[in-house]
């Protein structure tokens, strides 16, 4: 079992307001559902393989040309490569098992229950991490997670194959965001990018090298396009983990949902039902309740 490690001071410590992180967690998840979007269009005519290696790559690359070989040598000798390598595997296997059940599953349970992640990493972080789970935190992730089901509305969930599998990939996700946690504590953002999109360069690059199709020139500029928005993205989340606990940005995944009705209503005209405005009201509300708690930074009774 992971043990809470000793906080340390410096370039690689954890500096700056919960505030800070909370903003930097919702942009984080702003420009990853704009990826995603760029994904979805990629992924209809090129192999998935073929497009997660060329943006890792790209990253990488980016990456690399500005931390030099200071952060080669870094990323070789860093005490924590273990662990960002584990991160790697586990987002990569929520990925598959997440893609998978999304052929067999309405978008409505799948999103419900891939957003029980967020509830498992409140959960996952005391005990792994040390950290206080306050009573606002808690109720925060439960609003959040209301909001998610008044939102999507998954009536007539089974349990099945494909649920499981979601299920699997937010048991992934959550406890990814735990290492991520545990990392940022001693590792900068950058090193911890080169990290991931280098063990996905080189997965995704075997499943490549065998499904590989010339991409044309606008496909290209999708997929810089793509890079872009995924360095920006986890560059975010990276940073966001730095300034504010797992407990917190449990709830600031739920924002997550908001970006993907702005984006579906902007690009495909979809026009939110009732339901939706409802949900994302109590979603908003718990971002609203969480940002306020920790701006006070009263702990409750109790803690």
């Amino acid at each position: 079992m992971l043990q809470a490690p000793p906080r340390r001071r410096g370039a690689s410590g954890l500096r700056g307001s919960t505030t800070v992180g909370i903003g930097l967690g919702v942009l984080a998840y702003g420009a990853f559902n704009v990826h995603d979007a760029t994904m979805k269009w990629l992924v209809a005519e090129l192999p998935v393989w073929q497009v997660i290696f060329l943006r890792s790559a790209t990253i990488c690359v980016t990456l690399v040309a500005v931390g030099g070989r200071d952060l080669l040598v870094r990323a070789a000798t860093s005490p924590m490569r273990a662990a960002m390598i584990g991160r790697g595997a586990l987002l990569l296997g929520a990925w598959l098992l997440f893609f998978t059940a999304s052929r067999s599953l309405p978008l409505a349970q799948l999103l419900t229950l891939y957003f029980a992640a967020p509830i498992l990493t409140t959960l996952m972080a005391p005990p792994l991490l040390g950290e206080r789970l306050t009573r606002a935190r808690l109720i925060s992730v439960l609003i959040g997670f209301a909001g998610v089901l008044v939102a999507c509305d998954p009536l007539g969930m089974r349990l099945s194959w494909p649920a499981l599998m979601v299920l699997g990939a937010a048991c992934l996700w959550g406890y990814g965001v735990i290492l991520m946690r545990r990392i940022a504590r001693r590792e900068s953002s950058v090193l911890q990018m080169l990290g991931q999109n280098g063990f996905f360069m080189v997965v995704t690059g075997i499943g490549a090298a065998f499904t590989w199709q010339t991409p044309q020139a606008s496909q290209l500029l999708l997929m810089l396009v793509c890079a872009a928005l995924g360095g920006l993205g986890q560059f975010c989340i990276f940073e966001a983990a730095r300034h504010a606990p797992a407990t917190v940005m449990a709830t600031v995944e739920y924002s997550s949902l908001l970006w993907a009705f702005v984006l579906g209503y902007a690009i495909w005209g979809d026009v939110p039902t009732q339901a939706v405005w409802l949900g994302a009201a109590l979603i908003l509300a718990a971002g609203l309740l969480l940002v306020l708690a920790e701006r006070r930074g009263v702990p409750p009774p109790h803690d």
